[in-house]
């Protein structure tokens, strides 16, 4: 969570922002991705490059993303990917790419005509194997030497012009019909541009070695992680997308992955790699990083600014870059914290009552002292739901910490209310104890089953689901003893 202020947000659209979590993903690869509304400072500064990464455009774009990762192992392991499917490549005269890893852990990978390839750490943990992380790069080369960014933008200039005119020469309802169709022609130009890179990353793959099936088995884990993410969050299935999506859904990109593999060969031709791409990521920080702050079990515990909280039993928690979310999975309870800078001579029942959130109920504003900090907590009304506020000041940032509820009983009151009352500065000690989740590599034993080396694991939520995830399993399937599988601990 990043300290920067928020726009005005009435009740009813702090509720959609609290309860609609967003669901991760690929930006090209699917569009069901976490957007980033605001950039974050690089925390692991790259040092000097001789290559086109030290370009402005390459320090804006990390910035975007975290900042850069580094990971030397992992890089150099990429790196030697890549001049594989630069010989095997349908335009020979494309330029050397290289890779930069990002230090998020949302699944994204994009690649610019400058040479530059990005992967963040996310899509490291997800992908399960050489082949795997060989298709999401070949995929994303393709759309620059399919030159795809220029026709997309090219042809949404056309369907403003066009959508334009028939505003102007025809009768509104007609304009509305002419602009949907236009939308569509546009979203199918775009459906095509993620399939045709699809199947010539296929291709590709397939050339330089790699399994060819390496694709579908990524897709697979993708789709499985949307869902995993889904269910997190009180979704009964991933976001489904209406037609003028820009992208084709998940299982339609996958029969079609495994058709062009099939057109190659049957399944068990080419390379994986697994064990050498367990041994490259060994080490890679998994989840939030933690100096931007992580959640534990319901615990979340911020170092750079000194904070932690924990929230009420029965609670998932979720950082992002905007504010924390947190939903109970069984109730229609959920919870928003962010932090707003302040002068340090603001009034803080003045603040609350300044149309930060509409449904204020005036005569429930009051001052309150938590854990040796200024405070004002009151309650709001939006229709059917019910919030309960605390804003706390701690040094130049106030901390919003707003609970949503359909019915705010005495018992979910004082829930609440223990929570609040769990906010607290961090000693010196704690805050330099922050170590980050790792991806780790462990040996089945005989006799060890998915629910042995899911207890290994040290994720915030689900670790059976969390570690059949990671190594591509299904519930029921038999670990092989004496072979390597994906855990994260400390």
């Amino acid at each position: 969570m990043t300290a920067s202020p928020l726009v005005r947000r009435t009740a009813l659209a702090l509720l959609a922002v609290v309860i609609g979590v967003a669901i991760g993903g690929c930006a090209e690869l699917e569009r069901q991705g976490q957007i980033f509304t605001a950039p974050l400072p690089p925390t692991r500064p790259a040092g000097p490059r001789t290559d086109n990464r030290s370009t402005v455009q390459h320090k804006e774009l990390v910035a975007q993303f975290g900042g850069e990762y580094e990971a030397p192992g992992a890089e150099h392991y990429l790196d030697g990917i890549l001049a594989k499917l630069a010989s095997a490549s349908d335009t020979p005269g494309q330029p050397t790419y290289k890779v930069t890893i990002l230090n998020t852990p949302v699944v994204n990978a994009f690649a610019l005509p400058s040479g530059n390839l990005y992967v963040t750490r996310g899509l490291l943990a997800l992908a399960g194997d050489a082949s795997e992380a060989a298709a999401v790069m070949a995929h994303e080369i393709a759309h620059v030497s399919l030159r795809h960014s220029a026709l997309r933008a090219e042809r949404e200039r056309e369907a403003a012009v066009i959508s334009q005119a028939a505003a102007v020469i025809q009768n509104r309802q007609k304009g509305d019909e002419v602009r949907s169709s236009q939308r569509l022609s546009v979203a199918s130009f775009s459906r095509a541009q993620e399939l045709d890179a699809d199947a010539a990353g296929v291709r590709v793959i397939a050339r330089a070695g790699f399994d060819p099936y390496g694709a579908s088995r990524f897709l697979t884990a993708l789709g499985r992680s949307t869902d995993l993410r889904a269910a997190l969050y009180g979704k009964k299935k991933s976001l489904d997308f209406d037609i003028t999506s820009t992208h084709p859904s998940t299982p339609d990109r996958i029969t079609k992955a495994v058709a062009a593999a099939r057109e190659i060969g049957a399944p068990g031709i080419g390379v994986a790699d697994r064990s050498g791409y367990l041994e490259a990521i060994k080490g890679v920080a998994f989840g939030d990083d933690p100096m931007e702050g992580y959640v534990r079990d319901r615990k979340f515990t911020h170092p750079r600014l000194r904070f932690a909280f924990t929230a009420p039993e029965g609670f998932l928690l979720e950082n992002s870059n905007e504010a924390v979310f947190g939903v109970r999975e069984a109730d229609n309870e959920a919870l928003r914290l962010d932090s707003v800078r302040l002068p340090s001579d603001e009034n803080l029942e003045a603040y609350v009552g300044s149309g930060w959130v509409d449904g204020l109920l005036p005569s429930s504003v009051r001052k309150m002292d938590i854990n040796g900090l200024p405070a004002v907590i009151a309650v709001a009304r939006a229709g059917e739901w019910n919030f309960r506020l605390a804003v706390i000041r701690s040094g130049e940032f106030l901390y919003r910490l707003i609970f949503a509820a359909r019915k705010l009983s005495d018992e979910a009151d004082a829930l609440f209310m223990e929570s609040i009352r769990s906010f607290r500065r961090l000693g010196p000690d704690e805050t330099t104890d922050a170590r980050p989740l790792r991806i780790a590599v462990a040996v089945a034993a005989q006799g060890d089953t998915i629910e042995t080396m899911a207890a290994r694991m040290v994720v915030p939520n689900r670790p059976v689901e969390h570690f059949m995830l990671l190594n591509g399993l299904s519930a029921g399937d038999a670990l092989t003893a004496g072979e390597h599988y994906k855990i994260v601990t400390e």
